[in-house]
């Protein structure tokens, strides 16, 4: 992967005192009693030697709401006295943070001394996490990690994007994929996706930064500063559950990391560590044995036993960290059939780790696409690994992820196909995988609506929630659905959830381009900062289908304080594109006009205030 130049997150110049509070350290404690406590550690900065009576106030409150808990504590300041602990007890009616309830609390610490005060403030969760041999633990109750990888990079910027679009992600994790863990692959990420991590409920795998490298001793010492600083910065963050004090995919080097394990659990003695490795019978150094399982190429097993990955003749904690990734990379205007292919390595591993509880959960290679360099990727500078694009458009494989939630939330009716006769090897759609979370479908071919209701298979995926269905010639005849020679029809496949209809897919026999579809996420951003918003495109069909073989040119103008991330002129690809609109310090309306030539021009409004 890339790691760009230059500095490309926020700078700020800061005028500070003599005396401040330079960091807090927040652990919570006994957190699934009914009481619960917690203790506070206090980093000062005194430059100047200050000395005197002093005093810290220290209050936790319901975000904006309630005080929970207020207390001071008088001390004696000193220049040789630079870290300060308390203690907090007798905590009530304190809400855990949760996947489904990620409750958060403000903590502000006052520093006063004569007539000088000075306040820390930051966020914190009440939780109890905890990797063990029969699983993960999250507030005392078995989850199964169902996650992705995420390289922070995007199209033309690399790195260098802001606030809104980093948090984006996350959104889109939680959101759309449904993930219940992200592993920043490899490096500590933006504050912003990590605090957006935070609120929305979404686990963090956080790791030090690298890849495979390991350099001489003075490398090894900057290695072991930034694991320092990334723990130092992010020690509050309720959402990070484990430390990965490994460079991922390095060759064993017990020394260094031991040293790396020693120096995690001393800046954070509440969190687990991981070492990320894609050697099997490695020294296990720390607290949880994370590792890259690679195995499975369509045809071998989806997972390693753990005993064959560790070499060790009992269980420990262990979690996937990768998958699949490199061993098929899919672009999203691939062929179905590949398409398809793609999608049930996913499922297998997924399945897989599910039906194993030695197995924490998986951790699949990855999110999204990333440009790369020329010994990897495509030949064009892109590691087409993603479950969506670079552009965060979802590919087929997204789909079974986003699946994995109940229908009472959002129902899920997504069929891996292009809904063509000849897309496949020899013709037709069977076998028809469908990734839902609905009780059955029906599926109506033309005119002839068929009567079978047709199941998931949950005897062939017992590891996952909901697993799809699988229309294939042991469910229907095929040539019920316009067997070769025969004509090809419209489709509807309707999805029920307690014997009611809510959901249907329908599907063109002829499709044609028929709307120019343009959405942005965000209409409206602010001018005092950078700041910056996503436009997708899509070329649709009669249905509201993308087309995917499609490559229609797309003008872009933009009128006002504006501008946008990359050319004026893209291509459709797999029937979608997007595009990032971004702020320049000005205030007012941001229009852009989005132009096709054979389905005519869209306008995107966007106040930057």
């Amino acid at each position: 992967y890339l790691t760009y130049g230059g500095i490309y997150r926020e700078v700020s110049l800061g005028i500070y005192d003599d005396l401040l509070i330079k960091n807090i350290k927040v652990e919570t404690e006994d957190v699934l009693k009914a009481e619960k406590s917690v203790r506070v550690k206090v980093f000062l900065e005194n430059g100047r030697h200050v000395k005197g009576n002093g005093s810290f106030q220290i209050v936790i409150k319901e975000t904006g709401e309630r005080v929970v808990h207020i207390k001071s504590f008088d001390v004696q300041i000193d220049p040789e006295h630079d870290t300060w602990e308390f203690t907090l007890d007798g905590l009530k009616d304190i809400k855990l943070w949760s996947l489904d309830q990620p409750n958060l609390y403000e903590i502000l610490v006052e520093l006063t001394l004569d007539d000088h005060t000075d306040q820390y403030c930051d966020r914190i969760g009440f939780r109890k996490a905890e990797f063990k041999e029969d699983g993960f633990y999250l507030n005392g109750e078995r989850l199964k990690i169902i996650g992705l990888n995420r390289h922070q990079s995007y199209p033309y910027v690399g790195y260098a994007m802001p606030k809104r679009v980093q948090e984006k992600d996350a959104d889109i994790l939680k959101n759309e994929l449904h993930v219940n863990m992200v592993r920043t692959s490899h490096y500590s990420q933006s504050k912003h996706f990590l605090n957006r991590c935070d609120q929305l409920g979404l686990l963090v795998f956080e790791e030090l930064p690298g890849w495979q490298h390991l350099g001489d001793a003075g490398w090894k010492e900057i290695a072991k500063e930034n694991l320092r600083e990334m723990i130092e910065r992010d020690w509050n963050h309720p959402s990070i559950v484990i430390w990965g004090v490994r460079v991922n995919e390095s060759r064993d080097d017990d020394e260094f990391y031991a040293e790396t394990n020693r120096i995690a659990k001393q800046l954070d003695p509440t969190r687990q560590t991981g070492g990320v490795r894609y050697i099997t019978g490695s020294n296990l150094l720390e607290d949880v044995y994370t590792f890259n399982d690679f195995i499975h190429n369509g045809e071998e097993k989806p997972l390693r036993d753990q005993q064959e990955v560790t070499g060790l003749s009992h269980k420990v904690p262990y979690l996937v960290t990768e998958f699949n990734g490199h061993m098929y990379p899919t672009k999203r205007f691939d062929q179905e059939e590949r398409q398809m292919e793609h999608s049930l390595r996913y499922l297998r591993i997924l399945n897989a780790a599910g039906l194993d509880d030695s197995i924490s959960g998986t951790i699949g290679w990855c999110a999204f696409d990333y440009n790369t360099h020329k010994d990897f990727g495509s030949g064009d500078r892109i590691c087409y690994h993603g479950v969506m694009d670079m552009f965060r458009i979802p590919k087929f494989a997204s789909y079974v992820y986003k699946s994995q939630i109940s229908p009472e939330i959002e129902p899920v009716l997504e069929p891996v196909t292009f809904w063509a006769r000849g897309e496949r090897s020899i013709g037709g759609v069977i076998p028809l995988v469908i990734y839902t979370n609905c009780d059955y479908l029906q599926l109506q071919f033309g005119k002839e609506k068929l009567e079978e209701k047709i199941y998931p298979e949950k005897d062939e995926y017992k590891g996952v929630p909901y697993p799809p269905v699988i229309i294939d010639c042991s469910a229907i005849n095929p040539e019920v659905v316009g067997a070769w020679g025969l004509t090809w029809e419209d489709a509807v496949i309707t999805g029920y959830y307690r014997d009611q209809a809510i959901i249907e897919k329908r599907f063109c026999k002829n499709p044609l381009p028929t709307e120019l579809f343009v959405t942005a996420d965000d209409l409206t951003l602010d001018s005092s900062q950078k700041d910056a918003t996503r436009i997708i495109i899509k070329v649709l069909d009669q249905c509201g289908n993308l087309l995917p073989f499609i490559d229609e040119i797309i003008k872009l103008e933009l009128n006002g304080p504006g501008r946008l991330q990359g050319p004026k002129e893209v291509v459709v690809k797999g029937g979608a594109i997007a595009v990032w609109v971004e702020t320049i310090n000005e205030a007012g309306r941001i229009d852009v006009i989005i132009c096709s030539q054979s389905l005519g021009e869209k306008r995107v409004s966007i106040e930057a205030k």
